[in-house]
C-alpha cells in the first residue's frame, strides 16, 4: 500500500478524516471521495476536509456512490491499489424513520465499490462494517466466529449484508475483502450523533441527558487512535484463503476465497453512567441525569473479542475511556470555544 493510491471512502466523516489525516503522515496518496450530506452539520465535515486539503497528496472527489456511472468512472479515473470504504448511513435509530437512506448509502453504493474495484483490479477493499450485526446475540465478549442472523435495526442487516456481498466477490473474483466491525468510536472531530458528543453539550448547557436503559447500558467505547491503528493495519495485509476453513465446520469470520472479518473494539465494555462520571471529571460540572427505558433497535451490551484481531495483525486497542475522553472533551472546548 506504500507506493500506491488509496481510495478512501468518507473522507470527510469521523473515522475516515482521521484514516486519512494517518496516511497522509506516511507520505501515501489518498484520494478521498464524500457526498458530505446532511445527516449532521455539513459543516464539521467541511471543517475536517478543510484540515486535509493543504496536503498535496491528497485529492477529494465530492461524489454520491450510490451513482453506478459517477462510481465506475471514479475507479476508472482513480485505478487505485487499496480501496479502504468507510462511506455508509450511520446511526441505529435513524434507520427506524429513515430505512430508504440505509439501502441506498450502505447497499447500492457498496455494490458499486465492489463492482469498482473488481473491474479495476484492485489488490484489497477493507470496509466499514458494525458491531451492530450481532444483534440479538447474548454471548459475550462478541466474536467474528459467533453466527449473527438476527439483527435488531434495519441498519445492522445492511452491515450484515455488506459482509455476505463481500464474501461472494472474494469467492467468484479473488477480490481480497476484509471487514472491519467497530465498536463505539469516540475521540476528536466525533459525530455529534453520537452519546459522547450529546452528553458533552447537554452537560456544559445544563441540560438533561438522557440514559436509556436506565444508564445500564454497557459499550466497548474504543478511541479514535486504536480505530486508525487498526484500520490501517489490517488494509496493508489483504487477506488469503485460510486453509483451517471446512465447510463441514465454516467459521464466518474465514474463508477458502480471499476473505476475512475483525472486531475493532477496546474489549473492556464500560457502563453508561460511568462514562457520564468521567464526563463530570473531565467537564468539571455535574450532568442533569434522567433515567429511561430501552430504546428500540438497541442492545444492552457490546464487547469486542480482539483475539484474531492481535494475533494477525499485532495489535489490540487498549486507551483508557478517562484518557479518551479528557482528550475529546479537550477539543469539543477547542472547536467549539467553550
Amino acid at each position: 500500500m506504500a507506493s500506491e493510491t488509496v481510495l478512501l471512502t468518507g473522507s470527510a466523516g469521523f473515522i475516515g478524516f482521521h484514516v486519512a489525516r494517518r496516511l497522509l503522515a506516511e507520505g501515501r496518496r489518498v484520494v478521498g471521495v464524500d457526498n458530505v450530506n446532511a445527516y449532521y452539520d455539513p459543516r464539521l465535515k467541511e471543517a475536517r476536509l478543510a484540515a486535509l486539503q493543504p496536503h498535496n497528496a491528497f485529492s477529494f472527489e465530492k461524489l454520491d456512490l450510490a451513482d453506478r456511472d459517477g462510481t465506475a468512472r471514479l475507479f476508472d479515473e482513480v485505478k487505485p491499489g487499496t480501496v479502504i470504504h468507510l462511506a455508509a448511513q450511520a446511526g441505529v435509530r435513524y434507520s427506524l424513520t429513515n430505512p430508504h437512506a440505509y439501502i441506498d448509502a450502505n447497499l447500492v453504493a457498496f455494490l458499486n465499490v465492489l463492482e469498482g474495484c473488481r473491474h479495476a483490479g484492485v489488490g484489497h477493499l477493507a470496509y466499514a462494517s458494525s458491531s451492530s450485526v450481532y444483534g440479538a446475540n447474548g454471548k459475550t465478549p462478541f466474536s467474528t466466529s459467533d453466527p449473527v442472523d438476527h439483527p435488531i435495526s434495519l441498519y445492522a442487516a445492511t452491515k450484515k449484508a455488506n459482509e455476505l456481498m463481500a464474501h461472494t466477490y472474494s469467492h467468484l473474483y479473488r477480490l481480497p475483502t476484509t471487514g472491519l466491525r467497530f465498536f463505539t468510536v469516540y475521540g476528536p472531530w466525533g459525530r455529534p450523533d453520537m452519546a459522547m458528543w450529546i452528553f458533552t453539550k447537554a452537560i456544559l448547557a445544563g441540560q438533561p441527558i438522557q440514559l436509556f436503559n436506565h444508564g445500564r447500558m454497557r459499550r466497548d467505547f474504543t478511541y479514535i487512535d486504536d480505530i486508525v491503528e487498526g484500520v490501517v493495519r489490517v488494509a496493508e495485509r489483504p487477506p488469503q484463503p485460510d486453509p483451517a476453513w471446512s465447510n463441514l465446520n465454516p467459521d464466518p469470520a474465514i474463508s477458502n476465497a480471499p476473505y476475512r472479518v475483525y472486531n475493532i473494539g477496546n474489549h473492556r465494555p464500560e457502563e453508561l453512567l460511568h462514562l457520564v462520571d468521567v464526563l463530570e471529571a473531565a467537564l468539571g460540572k455535574k450532568a442533569i441525569r434522567e433515567l429511561a427505558p430501552m430504546q428500540p433497535g438497541d442492545v444492552a451490551e457490546t464487547c469486542a473479542d480482539v483475539d484474531a484481531l492481535a494475533r494477525d495483525v499485532g495489535f489490540a486497542p487498549a486507551t483508557p475511556i478517562e484518557v479518551g475522553v479528557e482528550r475529546f472533551v479537550a477539543w469539543y472546548r477547542d472547536y467549539h470555544g467553550v
